[in-house]
């Protein structure tokens, strides 16, 4: 199991002062507040979530949700027109960002409700790997979970969502349906899905 170690001390808030926007002692800090990690987990500063997909490439962790049903159809999400990354594509179940100070789990549950209305379920840890575009690198901690759930995608988190056969998402690859990390990541989980039906 992967799990985030944040230290007893304060961490570093980027971005860091400069000469055009100096430190005052008190920083402002608009938005959602992510951690910045080392690959082990290890919690060294944390950020801004427009900040970390500006280009700073700060690593930041993020954690991902497979659903695969009882009859072995996976459940993508049509992301929101509104993202700034990827908007309309289809995707990982579930998908998100850790906030500052939660532990993935946590950051699992709170994105599983507020995306899909789903509350209860059994996740089993896959992997963790990083994740590199041309915008931001993520620390990606893979999640599956087996079950025929009713899920609700929420309109202001997902414009979508259904489920698909792996033939299906295997014709789609390569076509701008996909995220490119989806597209990476589900070969790598698939049988390691599978092996829990």
């Amino acid at each position: 199991m992967f799990e985030l170690v944040y230290p007893l001390s304060p961490v570093t808030v980027f971005p860091l002062p400069t000469a055009e926007r100096p430190s005052n002692g008190k920083e402002i800090r608009p938005g959602e507040m992510v951690p910045i990690v080392e690959q082990s987990g290890l919690v060294v500063g944390e950020a801004t979530r427009k900040y970390v997909h500006g280009g700073s490439k700060l690593l930041h962790p993020v954690v991902h949700l497979h659903i695969i049903n009882r009859e072995g159809l996976f459940y993508l999400q049509k992301r929101g027109a509104h993202k700034d990354l990827l908007p309309g594509m289809w995707d990982t179940a579930v998908g998100g960002h850790v906030d500052f100070g939660e532990q993935l789990e946590e950051a699992l549950i709170r994105e599983a409700g507020e995306e899909l209305g789903l509350f209860d379920f059994h996740a089993v840890y896959l992997m963790s790997y990083v994740y590199e575009s041309g915008r931001e690198k993520e620390l990606v901690n893979v999640y599956g979970t087996v079950g025929n759930y009713r899920l609700t995608p929420a309109n202001g988190e997902v414009s979508g969502g259904k489920w698909w056969t792996p033939d299906e998402i295997e014709a789609a690859v390569g076509k701008g349906i996909l995220t490119p990390n989806f597209e990476g990541e589900f070969p790598k989980v698939r049988h390691l899905l599978e092996a829990l039906l």
